[in-house]
């Protein structure tokens, strides 16, 4: 069964938006909070350890109304469940879409291709536990007798930015590993990372599906040729690990067969930190934190599954996302979260959200003449507020942004929480309301200065308040993002989980790269065969 494939543009609920936004694009949210004391209390969920705040918006009680019923129109609810069913709904590469099955509990079924995947997800998972384990206990050493100091994970895209964005938010909970992380194929990225290690107390561990991948490989084969200065062949069975289907690929590069971890074509590459891929996850954090972890996200699971639309956390900041995207034109959506622990979030989304719903065909195949996918960016708080706040404060792009605060902090410093919870809170307000002329010129501003201290205001926003930044709060908010993505792609009647954009220049690449070695002579535009020159002439 295929997902519903229902053109929105065409649908009686797309019309009535169309026609409502004639009717509210210049209301001023300042004037529905003073029209309604209520507002607040109305566009907010609540549910387990989080707290949405979605009343600071550009929207009414019937901008949400006709959003839910957009929902029902495209079918959301039947995609939800082909979706954790296990049906085939990444249909343009024939597969499963089931990160979900992941973090299932050992007693869950979840069918694909006629068989049960839940004993094969927990066989791997004991792997893990039991590698994770002897590893952080000293048990399992290297080639010199030492036990393991540092572990270094080499991957790239979903292999890279879901584990090395996860490591760092968990940094509290970090055991005595050092973790580094290599994706680039940039040489100086690894040769760095090199300068930091020691080989007989070094574990590396090779993320890559078809263990062909040019960066990863590249630079696995380069720690491989630096840890062989030291040590021997036999020795890399002990040193480098894979998470991989190629069995005779990773076999032939030295490694041990009972050191591979398997993969399946079920989850996506940017999906992928539930599966052995966040190996390094859980080297790093230890296993039982891991396992805290996809429990979160299997509650969020639950929770987007399960609760009705005016209350599901992923399904209202899709459809406010659809809103500003469709209606609004607005390009980017700024993700801000108060957390230093959390400052590669934005970049990790970045892959999920725009590598999933950057596409421009529809289910159909035909080519789609409405806006889809998001610019995503951003920085933690309050870092990015000076930076670029100048812009969603001032600048004439209406940029809505997700604000993300938790209301403890993991080292206790209440004034340093305060400090920063006060910021948290107070930006949202100020871009609610900006600054009006008669603000500034009661602070005794000089009159040809006043223009440029007025501040519009009216500037959307989402609060996310989250009690703590845990291992289990972070796989919900992972999760909940997914899962956002997920519902709009539902809506843009796209599909989300292939990427065939990202091949087009990776097959360029290799022709280039066989240039360089005199191995073929490919016919170029003038542009790149001038560059191409350059590049060969000042080596």
């Amino acid at each position: 069964m295929a997902l519903p494939s229902v053109n929105p543009t065409k649908t009686p609920s797309w019309k009535k938006l169309e026609h409502h936004f004639n009717e509210v694009k210049y209301l001023k949210m300042k004037d529905l909070f003073a029209q309604d004391s209520e507002r607040a209390n109305k566009f907010t969920t609540t549910w387990d350890d989080f707290y949405l705040d979605f009343s600071k918006n550009r929207i009414t009680d019937d901008t949400f109304k006709y959003l839910l019923e957009l929902a029902e129109d495209v079918k959301l609810k039947e995609a939800i469940e082909s979706q954790f069913s296990g049906e085939k709904i990444n249909q343009t590469e024939g597969r499963a879409v089931l990160h979900t099955a992941l973090r299932a509990p050992e007693s869950a079924t979840v069918i694909v291709d006629g068989e049960n995947v839940i004993p094969e997800v927990y066989k791997v998972r004991r792997k893990i536990e039991s590698f994770t384990n002897e590893i952080v206990n000293g048990e399992r050493k290297g080639y010199t007798g030492k036990p393991f100091t540092h572990v270094v994970n080499i991957g790239i895209g979903g292999s890279d930015l879901g584990p090395a964005m996860v490591v760092d938010a968990l940094q509290y909970y970090k055991n005595h590993l050092t973790t580094y992380f290599v994706s680039n194929v940039d040489g100086d990225h690894v040769n760095e990372v090199i300068k930091k290690l020691d080989p007989e107390t070094t574990l590396f561990v090779i993320v890559s599906k078809t263990f062909t991948t040019q960066e990863t490989i590249s630079n696995a084969n380069t720690l491989k040729s630096w840890f062989l200065e030291s040590g021997n062949e036999e020795d890399i069975a002990k040193h480098f690990v894979a998470v991989s289907t190629n069995l005779d690929a990773v076999s032939n590069f030295g490694i041990d067969s009972n050191n591979i971890f398997p993969m399946w074509d079920w989850v996506g590459g940017r999906f992928s930190l539930w599966s052995a891929v966040g190996l390094s996850i859980s080297l790093a954090v230890g296993y039982d934190n891991y396992a805290s972890l996809l429990e979160g996200a299997h509650k969020m699971d639950k929770h987007f599954q399960n609760e009705t639309f005016e209350s599901n956390i992923p399904v209202v900041l899709g459809l406010i996302s659809i809103w500003y995207n469709n209606f609004f034109n607005a390009e980017s959506e700024a993700i801000i979260a108060y957390s230093q622990y959390l400052y590669q979030f934005a970049t990790y989304l970045q892959q999920g959200i725009m590598e999933s719903n950057g596409k421009s065909v529809d289910r159909n195949g035909n080519s789609v003449d409405y806006q889809t996918g998001t610019l995503i960016w951003g920085e933690p708080g309050t870092n990015s507020q000076h930076a670029f706040f100048q812009l969603i404060h001032q600048g004439t792009k209406l940029i809505p942004a997700d604000f993300i605060g938790f209301v403890k902090s993991l080292h206790g410093n209440q004034d340093h929480q305060d400090k920063l919870t006060s910021n948290f809170l107070a930006q949202t307000e100020a871009l609610l309301n900006g600054k009006t002329k008669a603000q500034v010129l009661a602070e005794g501003t000089k009159e040809s200065i006043v223009p440029f201290k007025i501040f519009e205001g009216n500037k959307p926003t989402n609060t996310i308040f989250i009690q703590k930044l845990s291992p289990e709060s972070l796989g919900k908010l992972i999760a909940m993002y997914e899962h956002k993505i997920f519902v709009q792609g539902v809506i843009w009647n796209i599909f989300s989980y292939d990427q065939f954009g990202v091949e087009l220049g990776k097959q360029l690449a290799s022709k280039i790269l066989k240039e360089f070695s005199g191995e073929e002579k490919n016919k170029h535009d003038s542009s790149t065969s001038n560059l191409l020159t350059y590049y060969k002439e000042n080596l």
